[in-house]
């Protein structure tokens, strides 16, 4: 029986700090829960001289990653470094060296994912990635156990925090998308390169995470569709609103018989739809499954604290295991081979706003369009805009195939009485 569990931390920075924060204030009740106290042995920094507030003796930190992999002490490695190809070398020679690995990586796990967790098993090693996706909500956790004796159909859900603050302002606030990135950054929701959030693709790898969780299939980041806010035209925001609609960068996950998609994009939610009442860093997931229907899971997305809390629950997991003597027990191989949906398979209906010249006829040829491609319009509005001499043609679409909204889009573009497609949206939670 082990009488101390021994962490390795790679990182000290919002998260790293936290995690420490959170073992030392939390001490005493980590070790009624676990029997024996959890020490942190050694810290990975890269800078060695760099001022930190912090109560851990100096000499634990380090700037080898070896002092970490050599000390015998150490049972469990948190990495909490962030970027790619460093934090995923020292995974993989973390698990290389039998010891547990804990990450708050989306960027490795969504990449990398299958193959490190392959590399767990072959070892008899845990590897733990819960805060890598929602920051403080147990999705992994929920998904892997709680919802483990059913079979998941889809999630729909607001997995970004900054995308989420930054439409709340412009919404209810009405500030500009500057001034609202702007607040995000100053409040420490938005990195200094705002990109990987405002773009879709911090999203797109957290769906990629959790689609492959849920279906027991290999979900890769190229098979995720991306669309990020730059696709927000001025206007769409109180638009959606006069139409009874919130706009949310959303990631959604289905499958069927037919195969899997997967996507990350502004989408319309009706007012009523709980999702969009969703605001500033919350996220929000909705998680359907066979049996249990339709199941919500909300908290905040981001934050030091939060994130660190999920990470010291796997902490707290990986413990359980390393002495009950069931690490690396787990089986992480996919069940289903990897099936993807062509456009022709998935379906929803749209919102599409096109400004056109404002001349009698334009509303009848437009119309002939959709009927071509056999898209059923639910809803036909002509919008006047008094900003220009043109009008907009607003067209809310009945159920259509991805495919269709393509081609009516595409021959839209090129209509002479067509001024431009301003923007388009996927309308989820009818």
């Amino acid at each position: 029986m082990k009488k101390e569990i021994g962490i390795g931390l790679l990182g000290f920075g919002t998260v790293g700090s936290g995690v420490a924060s959170v073992l030392q204030q939390h001490q005493e009740d980590l070790t009624y829960k676990l029997g024996v106290p959890v020490k942190i042995r050694r810290v990975l920094v890269r800078n060695l001289h760099k001022e930190r507030n912090t109560d851990l003796p100096q000499e634990l930190f380090t700037d080898s990653l070896d002092d970490l992999l050599n000390d015998e002490s150490i049972d469990i490695m948190v990495e909490v470094f962030g970027g790619m190809e460093e934090a995923r070398v020292a995974i993989e020679q973390a698990l290389q060296a039998g010891k547990g690995v804990v990450t708050a990586n989306k960027d490795v796990m969504a990449v990398h994912g299958r193959d490190l967790l392959v590399l767990a098993d072959r070892n008899g090693c845990d590897l733990f990635y819960e805060a890598s996706v929602g920051g403080g909500i147990p999705l992994i956790r929920t998904l892997e156990d709680g919802l483990a004796s059913d079979r998941i159909t889809s999630l729909l859900g607001i997995i970004n925090g900054t995308t989420n603050f930054i439409l709340t302002k412009m919404k209810h606030e009405k500030k500009t998308y500057a001034e609202a990135l702007e607040e995000a950054t100053a409040l420490g929701f938005a990195e200094a390169d705002p990109t990987a959030d405002v773009g879709g693709i911090d999203a797109a790898r957290k769906m990629a995470i959790l689609a492959s969780l849920s279906f027991s299939e290999e979900v890769q980041l190229d098979d995720v569709y991306v669309r990020g806010m730059e696709a927000i035209e001025d206007g769409d925001l109180e638009l959606a609103e006069q139409f009874g609609y919130t706009v949310k960068m959303a990631g959604s996950a289905k499958k069927d018989e037919q195969g899997v998609e997967v996507a990350v994009e502004p989408v319309f939610f009706p007012n009523a739809h709980p999702l969009a009442s969703v605001n500033n860093e919350f996220n929000a997931v909705y998680v359907r499954g066979a049996a249990v229907g339709e199941t919500m899971f909300y908290g905040p997305g981001a934050g030091s604290l939060p994130t660190a809390t999920s990470v010291t629950s796997d902490i707290v997991a990986a413990c359980r295991n390393l002495l009950l003597g069931v690490n690396g027990k787990r089986v992480h191989s996919y069940q289903y081979e990897r099936k993807t949906k062509t456009d022709e398979q998935k379906s929803a209906r749209y919102f599409h706003r096109i400004a056109v010249r404002d001349e009698i006829g334009v509303l009848a040829r437009l119309s002939a369009i959709y009927s071509k491609n056999g898209a059923s319009l639910a809803t036909v509005i002509q919008h006047p805009n008094p900003a220009r001499e043109d009008a907009d043609l607003i067209f809310i679409t009945h159920t259509i195939s991805r495919k269709q909204h393509l081609d009516v889009l595409e021959e839209l573009t090129t209509a002479p009485e067509v001024n431009g497609v301003l923007s388009h949206y996927r309308i989820e939670g009818d």
